[in-house]
């Protein structure tokens, strides 16, 4: 335990009626847009000394979103992932990823 946190003994529990354990399942929600109603962000990051694109937030389901990662991956040539609502592309090719999103017809926000 690191110092200066309190120590908590209600993980889990129920300290009402007796010794009941929750079963809290929070269910995740996510309402399924048209391409043309996202607005995604384009970001880079480092990791381990490579760049690494990020495309997000996707409102698709699983299905939806892994067929359009194999098709920007093909279109593109590079290797990525979806996870958690977002796609990630190896490399810094921020410009390509929206010109292929664009052509698929999502939408990005608008830079401040």
């Amino acid at each position: 335990m690191s110092r200066g946190t309190k120590f908590s003994l209600d993980f889990g529990s129920s300290w009402d009626d007796g010794w009941n354990l929750e079963s809290e399942t929070k269910a995740k929600i996510i309402i399924i847009e048209e391409p043309s109603k996202h607005a995604l962000i384009l970001q880079k990051e480092k990791r381990r000394g490579k760049a690494v694109s990020l495309v997000g937030p996707f409102c698709l389901s699983d299905e939806a979103a892994q067929k359009t990662l194999t098709i920007l991956k093909k279109k593109l040539a590079c290797g990525g992932a979806y996870k958690e609502g977002w796609m990630e592309f190896q490399g810094d090719i921020g410009p390509k990823i929206r010109e292929a999103l664009e052509a698929l017809s999502f939408c990005f926000k608008k830079p401040k």
